[in-house]
């Protein structure tokens, strides 16, 4: 469902039930969409699953992105003689 700004204000806990009951709700400003209120159980499910600290403590090492690969330099024409 899509909510006014000035409604969803005013309204918040009403608005807040909807989200809890119907899932995400979102707030217009001037008919733009704005924002989504979406229930905590699905935002955690978007989330993305690897976090910082995760990566760091991974016992696995991931060297294979730290160093772009190298491409051969270009080779320059050869000097002519005039």
């Amino acid at each position: 469902m899509m909510w006014h700004e000035h409604e969803a204000r005013s309204r918040f806990g009403a608005f807040l039930a909807a989200c809890l009951r119907e899932g995400p709700q979102i707030v217009t400003r001037r008919g733009v969409e704005m924002a989504v209120l979406v229930p905590v159980e699905q935002w955690r499910q978007s989330r993305p699953r690897s976090r910082l600290k995760e990566l760091l403590l991974a016992p696995e090492a991931r060297t294979e992105t730290l160093v772009p690969p190298r491409t051969p330099p270009p080779m320059r024409p050869p000097p002519t003689s005039e």
